[in-house]
């Protein structure tokens, strides 16, 4: 679980392609990992990564094939800069909002604009992503936790504060650049939970029917009848 704030901007050092997969060696410059072991995750770029080895200055990651086909992880390139953030632990503020890691979809930026000392970016993002985002939302892109400014339709709006612009890559896109999306994990609970909503209404009338009548479940089984 991670929470969108990022504590450091790495780089990618090494690249291998492994077995049908990735494997990546990111060094993580100025984040501590004194306190991160093997097995550890750590979030690059919104990709929740496992420690697999612990060189001294980064830290190897495998990059599964699943992994591969919802981000533009392919497309990475050895001194690519990379957002970091190590996990939440129990006793850490979420600063951001609830970040799994598990990247929904890749956006593209259509457009860069300068507001006073903020930028303003206009994303597209799938449209099967597009009933997730929702005006003042949490949106989380390349790991950073952000507020949706304004939509219309699959395109979205966001403010990029000066601090924001200096503390992750976010400062460096242009127009054309492929980001990673994570949507609120809170809104794609809420659409599950209305899914069954109108079955479980149906299923709840008609045991309050089978109530009045006076069968039930219960007493069809007291008779020794069972469904098959």
């Amino acid at each position: 679980m991670f929470t969108g704030i990022i504590e450091a901007i790495g780089q990618i050092a090494a690249i291998e392609m492994y077995q049908g997969d990735m494997r990546l060696y990111v060094q993580t410059r100025e984040l501590d990992l004194s306190d991160v072991k093997l097995g550890d995750s750590i979030a690059t770029n919104g990709v929740c990564l496992t420690v697999v080895a612990l060189p001294g200055d980064g830290f190897w990651a495998d990059v599964s094939r699943e992994t591969l086909a919802h981000s533009r992880f392919e497309s990475l390139a050895v001194g690519e800069r990379v957002n970091l953030e190590k996990a939440l632990m129990p006793s850490g503020r979420l600063g951001g909002h609830i970040v799994t890691g598990h990247v929904d979809g890749v956006g593209l930026i259509m457009e860069r604009r300068e507001d006073a000392r903020s930028i303003v970016y206009l994303v597209r993002a799938p449209g099967a992503l597009a009933r997730y985002i929702a005006p003042k939302g949490s949106i989380t892109v390349d790991g950073v936790s952000l507020t949706v400014n304004a939509v219309n339709g699959a395109d979205f709006e966001l403010n990029i504060v000066p601090h924001t612009a200096g503390e992750a890559i976010t400062g460096d896109y242009q127009q054309g650049r492929a980001v990673h999306l994570e949507v609120d994990v809170l809104a794609r609970y809420m659409e599950r939970l209305l899914q069954f909503a109108p079955a479980q209404g149906a299923a709840d009338r008609a045991d309050a029917k089978a109530q009045q009548d006076g069968l039930t479940l219960a007493k069809l089984a007291e008779y020794g009848y069972s469904r098959r």
